[in-house]
């Protein structure tokens, strides 16, 4: 879902208030040791702010991340993609166009895709002001200067490995990103890191190269394929028109690549009615640009 540019003045005054005011939303981080288990048997879903607060933010972006940090969101989710010269950035399209300036300040270069620019190049772009103005000059950052922004925010990562068949080794190499920046020691691996990808061989990857690492299938497997993908996987994330309760049970009634329940956390949900209508389902998490409609309508964290 693409977000509407005239939510971001309202949401940076909503920022500046919870600042001013010190104040949070009611969705504190869970203790240690307390990475979401089945959360949504419980009633109350885990609440992802996908691609940061990106109904009020440009997606992607350090201020995005910023944001839902102020409106009290732990859990960010974003995506990965990789560069001509081999660095990884976050940006969710496979081309640039879209969210930057590229085609005004590279005009020769259609169909400006992010495999066929430089790290430096990408750099020059403004993320920003597509979405409002407030935001020119928002850049789409390096995964590095991702990850620690939300390490200073003391914040959690549900990292999206994008189209991978376009980036050969890019599960590797993002392991080892994850690595320099201090992200697969004990504790961030077991409260707050999940990879996920559309591409079952790119789950199967990761969870071969780092078995202790949760991971996520992006998709709706059938009830009969659910039993492949739980040798790999730990959570089945599928979009939220596709599911049932009787799916999302099926789900729950086997046991993921770490011997404990499947989980279920669906996206992308940002109105109240249709919040409620997937915890009823039984969802352990729900992935939003409007983390804070969402918190509201399910009682979330």
């Amino acid at each position: 879902m693409y977000v509407r540019p005239a939510a971001a003045a309202a949401a940076a005054l909503l920022g500046f208030t919870l600042t001013v005011l010190g104040g949070t939303a009611s969705c504190a981080a869970p203790g240690p040791g307390s990475v979401p288990g089945p959360a949504g048997l419980l009633g109350n879903p885990v609440v992802y702010a996908h691609r940061g607060a990106s109904a009020y933010a440009p997606e992607n972006t350090l201020e995005a991340v910023d944001l839902a940090m102020r409106l009290g969101f732990d859990w960010v989710e974003n995506d990965v993609q990789r560069t001509r010269d081999g660095e990884l950035v976050v940006v969710h399209d496979d081309t640039l166009s879209r969210t930057t300036d590229v085609e005004q300040l590279f005009p020769d270069r259609s169909p400006w895709r992010v495999k066929d620019f430089t790290a430096a190049e990408i750099a020059l772009l403004d993320a920003g002001s597509w979405f409002g103005q407030e935001y020119t000059g928002a850049r789409v950052p390096t995964l590095r200067q991702y990850l620690d922004r939300v390490q200073r925010n003391q914040q959690r990562l549900l990292l999206e490995i994008k189209k991978p068949e376009l980036y050969p080794g890019i599960e590797q190499e993002t392991l080892e990103v994850l690595d320099e920046a201090g992200w697969l020691d004990a504790r961030h691996v077991a409260e707050r890191l999940v990879v996920q990808s559309f591409s079952a061989d790119c789950v199967r990857v990761v969870h071969g190269l780092r078995p202790d690492l949760v991971t996520a299938f992006l998709g709706t497997p059938t009830v009969a394929d659910l039993p492949r993908y739980a040798q790999f996987t730990d959570r089945i994330n599928p979009w939220h028109t596709t599911i049932s309760a009787e799916w999302v049970a099926a789900v729950h009634a086997l046991l993921g690549a770490h011997g404990k329940a499947m989980e279920v956390d669906t996206w992308i949900v940002d109105d109240a009615t249709t919040a409620r209508k997937v915890q009823a389902m039984g969802v352990d998490g729900i992935i939003t640009n409007a983390p804070d409609v969402v918190q509201e309508a399910v009682g979330g964290y």
